[in-house]
């Protein structure tokens, strides 16, 4: 081969690598997606890819009953949890999973791989199987085009996946390990020095209210808080505590003096809290 002709060679393949480097950028079939939540003290993340129905018949067809499906499209759905969480009863440790389903008419079984790697489900195996367990599926009244993925009925240390595309919708509970957690700061922080600091002391004494723990020491807390800085948060917290424990007279007045800071600061909030909780001890 001659110069000319190398030359003519090297220009055509460079013109034919350019042509396919070249791309035309176009709105994807099957979006991708990423939702993130926090669950109690945990992170979760799913990212998956949507696809959209396209007037084609969902489940039992498009995804057949009885087969491993990706939950979703393109590459399989990944879901991050950033501490161990429980699953269906089950201790999942933190890390970042596949979420795969075999979809049937009246149960689902719902799996969670350690094989993140795989385009959709072509390769699953079931030996990579962390979890499987059954949901069963709700009927919807309004049909939803595109598949969705959310968190749903939040608690302090759970939520639900909910995954719905067309008429069906499937959830599970994400729950995690929060009180043993935060017991174990209260005795390190607060219990164990003796701690003076009111932000501490607000923070235990409003973790025992709302978990209905020992009212009495969240009352010295909260007592001990509002002495070394009073503020009409934490003001109203001891109004809480001490209608809790039966210590109306005491509550109305920490709930007018709190009503007071409060609107010296401008919150009307808590000036309708204050109000509120006046009205419920009458």
């Amino acid at each position: 081969m001659n110069f000319k002709s190398i030359l003519f060679f090297l220009l055509l393949t460079g013109s034919i690598s350019t042509a396919f480097a070249q791309q035309i950028q176009m709105p994807q079939a099957s979006p991708s997606a990423k939702i993130a939540q926090q669950v109690g003290l945990s992170n979760v993340t799913a990212d998956y890819s949507r696809p959209s129905t396209k007037g084609r018949k969902i489940f039992g067809e498009l995804v057949p009953f009885g087969q491993v499906w990706r939950t979703g499209a393109n590459g399989a759905t990944l879901l991050t949890f950033s501490t161990a969480v429980v699953i269906s009863g089950k201790n999942v440790p933190a890390g970042q999973y596949a979420l795969y389903a075999i979809p049937n008419k009246s149960e689902w079984t719902m799996i969670l791989s350690k094989n993140t790697e795989l385009w959709g489900a072509i390769g699953y195996n079931e030996s990579d199987d962390l979890l499987r367990f059954n949901v069963t599926p709700n009927k919807l009244s309004r049909n939803y085009e595109t598949m969705e993925i959310t968190f749903a009925d939040m608690t302090d240390t759970g939520a639900n996946l909910s995954i719905k595309w067309e008429t069906t919708r499937v959830d599970f509970r994400i729950e995690t390990a929060v009180d043993g957690i935060v017991m174990a700061q209260i005795q390190e922080l607060v219990i164990a020095t003796e701690t003076a600091n009111p932000g501490l002391l607000y923070s235990a004494a409003n973790y025992y209210y709302t978990n209905k723990k020992d009212m009495n020491q969240a009352y010295a807390w909260i007592s001990k808080s509002v002495d070394n800085d009073k503020k009409y948060w934490t003001v109203h917290l001891k109004a809480k505590i001490e209608a809790t424990l039966g210590m109306n007279s005491e509550a109305a007045t920490s709930a007018r003096e709190s009503m007071a800071l409060a609107k010296e600061a401008g919150n009307p909030d808590y000036i309708a809290l204050n109000e509120r909780l006046i009205k419920s001890m009458k």
